[in-house]
């Protein structure tokens, strides 16, 4: 099977930037931009093949190629992609599958955050600094105190934040990350700075929904078995420097370049990467080998 180059789809939220364009080789016509969805099933934000056909369609005639532990899920599983926060994203939290497959009809929000730049004194919100009451959380959010019981955390390039469904979070600005979640585009706005939209209204919140799925208590610390992070639903690496893999029956593997470049060796291909660029190994590809001055995230299921 052939080693698939993906093109993202593109998103213009008000808080994004321009450095996915500058350093990371998105092209968009898009300003802002805030996030490239770089492998995508998702049809809110479809990755392509480089023939121009969608990565959903190749797997749709192609199930194997997701490999036999995503068969246990009725939708491709993950979806990655690059966020550049310019400016606040707003504090929200993303239900459980339980939640979202009855209210929303698809699949709730894990995810992981790997910081890939942080400007000096950049920060993020990663759930409460302590446990509170579902009133006092209603009530911080009516009296738009919120901020004063979250967990703020500073942040510097190569941390890493496992966000489970359920915990209150935000990207604030000065940071660019790679993320890797659910496949789902379920949020719950709780606090939005009193933003309006580009139809000039505020843009919406979903407080009810808010209060019903968030884990009202700090995160949890967890073992990832040398992983940068590992669930149900991925399990991710950071790599640099002479790597080998192996692409076995079991999951298909995503390779996502996040700084340098190189080249990627597998089934008699060998193809030049550089920062930015998204690569989709089928499931059963075999041996695979990357090389060159670079970083990268290896995501399987």
């Amino acid at each position: 099977m052939p080693v698939l180059k993906l093109t993202p789809s593109c998103k213009d939220y008000l808080w994004g930037g321009e450095r996915l364009k500058a350093e990371f080789g998105v092209r968009s016509e898009l300003h802002p931009l805030a996030e490239a969805w770089v492998l995508s099933a998702h049809p809110d934000g479809p990755s392509y093949l480089e023939d121009g056909s969608m990565l959903a369609e190749y797997l749709a005639a192609h199930p194997e190629a997701a490999g036999t532990h995503c068969r246990k899920f009725e939708q491709f599983p993950i979806l990655t992609k690059f966020i550049d926060a310019k400016n606040d994203l707003s504090i929200q939290v993303h239900p459980s599958d339980a939640y979202a497959l009855e209210h929303e009809g698809q699949y709730g929000k894990t995810e992981v955050w790997y910081v890939l730049d942080a400007e000096p004194g950049a920060f993020l919100y990663y759930g409460f600094a302590h446990e509170i009451t579902k009133e006092e959380f209603a009530r911080r959010i009516r009296e738009n105190t919120l901020t004063e019981v979250l967990n703020a955390v500073p942040v510097k390039k190569g941390d890493v934040f496992f966000i489970p469904a359920g915990t209150l979070h935000a990207i604030c600005k000065g940071i660019v990350i790679a993320e890797v979640q659910q496949n789902s585009n379920v949020t719950y706005r709780v606090y939005d700075y009193g933003r309006v939209g580009a139809d000039g209204k505020p843009r919406a919140l979903h407080i009810q929904q808010a209060l019903a799925v968030t884990e009202l208590c700090p995160p949890k610390e967890l073992d990832f078995g040398g992983h940068l992070a590992q669930c149900d639903y991925f399990t991710v690496d950071a790599v640099t420097g002479a790597f080998e893999g192996i692409a076995d029956e079991s999951s298909f593997v995503s390779v996502l370049i996040s700084d340098g470049a190189g080249k990627l060796t597998c089934g008699g291909q060998t193809i030049s990467f550089e920062k930015g660029n998204s690569f989709f190994l089928p499931a059963n590809s075999g041996a695979y080998a990357l090389c060159g001055s670079y970083e990268a995230l290896i995501t399987t299921v």
